[in-house]
This record gives C-alpha cells, structure tokens and sequence, in this order.
C-alpha cells in the first residue's frame, strides 16, 4: 500500500473518533453535572531518511534532516472540568458544588465513587442516596419527625423537627479534592473513581482550602456548550473531507500510473 494512503487512513480514523467525542458531549448537554471532552491528538512515528546534522561530504554536514511522518491518533480523551451554570431546582435535597470538588458515594462493593451530582433523594431509612440509590458519604440521616431540610454553604445539614421541636444538626457533607481532577476515570452514572493519575482524594470541609461552597436548591448543570461544539464538528466534518480527498487523489494517481505504464 503506498504510505500517502496509510497516513491519510489515520486521519480518517482521527477524525472520526473526535466525531464520537463531540457527539457524545452534545447526546450528555442535558445531564447533570456532565464534564464535557477534548479529544487529544499526537503524530505518529517518523521515517528518518535523512538525520539532521549528517555528513553529506568530508568537511559538511546537512543543516536539516528528511523525515517523513506516518499520520496522527487520537491518544487521549480529557475531561474539561469547568463550572457549570447553576440552575434553580427549589428542591431541599438538590445540592451544586461551586468551584472544585467532589461527592463521595457508596458503591455497592464498599468502594467510593465520586459525583459532581447532587440530586439527592431520599431511602426507605431517611438516608441521603444518589438517584440510583446509592448511599452519600458521609451519610446523613434525615429523622422522620423533620419538617424542612437546610444544608449550609459550610456543608452542615440541620433540619427543623416538627411540632415545635426545634433545630437540630444532623450532620456534616464533605466534598474530595483530586490533584488532577482530569485524571479521574468516568463509570457512567455521573460517577467517576480514582486512578493513579488522580491521586488519592484530600477530604475537605466545604468552603476551607480550595474547596467549592455548597449551594442547596440547585445543580449543576452540563458544561457543553452547543455552539462551541457545533463548530468543532463542521471542523472534524471538513478535515475528515480533506483525508478523503487525499486518498482519493492518491488512488487516482495509482491508477493513472497501472493505466500507463
């Protein structure tokens, strides 16, 4: 196969896995909390034909080299984790971070999962759980004989007991930091777990060192923007053209060569 047909494959094949990246952002614009991806992309390996810095005769040597490259791949997927916008929800137990962070949630195995979604519900028991169910970390139990709900920027949860009970304080949320936040590894389920690359979890109070402030009556929500995403797909459709054309222009030439040689 002529190598100019190899690289513009690449190309093809680049292309199109941006096209995923970008229709999987725009299929995600309505979901709660949803850090949208940048596909990334490197070149592929070098045929050096001629180094750089070589002896081309006893007393000279070439001021730059012959490389030819052989295309491109997609080598990564980053998760863009900018705010959100907030959207109003007047529902108690509908929690938003504002600025960084993380909700800790209870995975069926005992492991933790981390979530920028606070659509919390209620369980059979009163305990604070994520929409499939699973319990929030640190749980939080909210008593039958509760009247109202309120969750202080500072992450202390208080309820007000019916029947003149009065205040009482409930408990404390925490929200976990990562050092590279990009590094967590997405499970579905506006859920995402640590991996090497995001280092372990610093757990902190909301509002103290860096944290994000909790703000409840709200989500989060997508931070896709469609706009900026339809552009980038007519960008991905126009270079996907251009790879087409390119082989196209290179089996045209093949054939001109099998029809007249």
């Amino acid at each position: 196969m002529d190598s100019s047909l190899y690289v513009a494959k690449t190309g093809l094949n680049a292309q199109q896995t941006r096209m995923t990246v970008i229709a999987n952002n725009l299929a995600n614009v309505n979901t709660v909390a949803f850090k949208r991806d940048r596909a990334v992309f490197e070149d592929l390996l070098y045929l050096n034909i001629r180094q750089s810095g070589g002896q081309t005769g006893a007393d000279s040597e070439a001021p730059t080299g012959f490389m030819l490259g052989t295309g491109t791949r997609v080598v990564a997927s980053e998760k863009i984790q900018t705010q959100g916008n907030m959207i109003s929800t007047e529902n108690a137990l509908d929690v938003a971070i504002q600025g960084p962070g993380y909700f800790q949630i209870v995975q069926a195995d005992g492991t933790l999962s981390y979530t920028r979604d606070g659509s919390f519900k209620l369980s059979a028991e009163g305990e604070l759980v994520n929409p499939a169910g699973l319990l929030l970390q640190p749980q939080i139990v909210i008593p039958q004989e509760a009247s109202s709900v309120t969750v202080g920027t500072d992450g202390i949860v208080s309820v007000e007991l019916a029947n003149g009970g009065g205040n009482q304080e409930i408990g404390q949320l925490q929200v976990a930091r990562f050092l590279n936040p990009a590094g967590l590894e997405a499970m579905g389920q506006n859920q995402f777990k640590e991996t090497a690359s995001s280092g372990a979890p610093i757990l902190l109070v909301p509002g103290e060192q860096g944290a994000g402030d909790l703000v409840q009556g709200m989500l989060e929500a997508s931070n896709v923007n469609v706009v900026e995403e339809l552009v980038t797909m007519i960008e991905t459709q126009r270079a996907y053209e251009v790879n087409s054309k390119a082989i196209s222009a290179v089996d045209s030439m093949l054939r001109f060569l099998n029809n007249n040689l």
